[in-house]
């Protein structure tokens, strides 16, 4: 995620998220409030009509009247019900409103418990037990709030509009503050994404009063420079040790061929043979070494159509000058495929020399039996897939993660002659064609290397 939106993301979430659960515990407060408020004021309705029927002696149906005259604007769709110490009936207001369990709450009042609160749906049910004049009086009121309820829902309404209000402005202020702190990291990222090794970025400046972007703009432009001369210092390098070293190879060449010409030995014609192509093959190298240098320096290098089974036909050609006894079985699939599926488009010289070094990674590498078996599958749409496959020792878990790293040799290459350069430089070769190489061991003691190249 990029940190734009990480910011636009924990800022503004953060905020409505805090702002939520406040005007939440206000609408909770104000609602507990509202039923404590409006049980007391039930309370108080069923105190004052006790004390007045406790204190007022009158026939029960002028007392009647008098109370419903004295309570009628008190509160709004209420049933008060008031019991005498027998928990007989003697005031029942004129509401509709029923309350079915007054029994069960009778049942529960006593001297020690002498208060009860509950809610029925929206409505308030508040029961005491009052003593007045030495006698006892049981009281229920089941009331609707109704302007508690108004000024409830006009509250909720309101911190509904407020928090919707709030949010879009947080969205908008979160949006112009992770703009303004994305947008010099974003101009470093760009640079970094455009950067190309070797060439010189465009000098720019980031405007920014952020102490560590300036630092890291400042350490980018050093390390942009510092890559830019090691890269350079390396082409040249090879550039130049290429050119002075092909000359003196070009010079032992001729001198092996003309110490073969003198003599009529031919097991000595044939050791000095077998030099002269071991140096010819050391040329080869400093002319692919060259050739990735031209690449990598951006200059462009020929390419034209190549039969790849050919060109492997070729190479094992001279191996087996080399290497007489070992046999490769070369096979397609399909059995015949059509020549267009097995011609690539790919420098030859280069490939070439990718091809050669997995067959001599063959011969090296393989167990007594002498054989490696090259299957070449055109079968994929667009791509030609070869597959180099030997046996003998395979490799280790930890040793594949650094089989194409410069240098390196496994286990199975002790008194084994070589550098640890022929995969690295047959992988940079492949990656140069589009390709891809890499490396599978499906069984012990079994090795393949596969090379999937795009078709010409």
């Amino acid at each position: 995620m990029k940190i734009r939106n990480k910011i636009l993301l924990y800022f503004s979430a953060t905020s409505i998220a805090l702002v939520g659960i406040l005007f939440f515990v206000m609408y909770w407060l104000f609602s507990e409030y509202r039923e404590e408020e409006f049980q007391q004021r039930q309370k108080e309705k069923i105190l004052s009509t006790l004390h007045f029927i406790s204190e007022v002696e009158k026939k029960e149906k002028e007392l009647t009247d008098a109370i419903d005259r004295l309570t009628i604007n008190s509160i709004l769709n209420e049933k008060l019900l008031i019991f005498d110490s027998s928990k007989k009936l003697v005031y029942a207001s004129l509401d509709d409103v029923s309350i079915s369990y007054s029994g069960a709450l009778l049942s529960e009042l006593n001297d020690h418990k002498n208060w009860i609160e509950q809610k029925d749906g929206l409505y308030d049910v508040v029961a005491i037990y009052f003593t007045s004049n030495n006698k006892s009086y049981y009281g229920i009121s089941k009331a609707f709030d109704e302007f508690g309820y108004t000024k409830l829902s006009f509250l909720r309404n309101l911190l509904l509009i407020v928090f919707i209000v709030f949010s879009a402005l947080v969205i908008a202020l979160s949006i112009y503050i992770s703009n303004r702190i994305s947008k010099p990291i974003a101009r470093l990222a760009m640079l970094l994404s455009n950067y190309k090794i070797g060439i010189s970025p465009i000098n720019s400046i980031i405007q920014t009063n952020t102490f560590e972007i300036r630092y890291l703009h400042k350490k980018f432009n050093e390390l942009v420079s510092r890559t830019n001369e090691a890269y350079n210092f390396q082409k040249n390098s090879i550039h130049h040790i290429s050119h002075q070293l092909k000359t003196p190879i070009a010079v032992l060449i001729s001198e092996q061929e003309r110490i073969r010409n003198k003599t009529a030995d031919k097991i000595m014609q044939q050791e000095i043979d077998t030099q002269i192509t071991k140096t010819r093959s050391l040329a080869d190298i400093i002319n692919i070494l060259l050739e990735i240098s031209k690449i990598e320096s951006g200059q462009s290098v020929h390419k034209h159509s190549i039969r790849a089974d050919e060109l492997i036909f070729d190479c094992i050609s001279e191996l087996n000058t080399l290497y007489p006894e070992f046999i490769f079985e070369v096979s397609y699939q399909p059995d015949e495929p059509d020549a267009e599926k097995l011609t690539i488009y790919a420098n030859e010289m280069l490939i070439r020399q990718a091809f050669q070094n997995l067959l001599n990674n063959c011969v090296v590498y393989s167990d007594k039996n002498g054989k490696a078996e090259i299957k070449m599958d055109s079968s994929q749409t667009g791509r030609l897939a070869i597959l180099f496959i030997n046996a003998g020792p395979s490799l280790s878990d930890k040793e594949r993660t650094f089989l194409f790293s410069l240098f390196f040799r496994g286990e199975n290459s002790r008194n084994k002659a070589g550098f640890g350069l022929g995969l690295t430089l047959a992988k940079n070769i492949i990656v140069l064609h589009k390709g891809t190489l890499s490396y599978t061991s499906p069984s012990e003691n079994i090795n393949v290397f596969e090379v999937q190249l795009p078709l010409g």
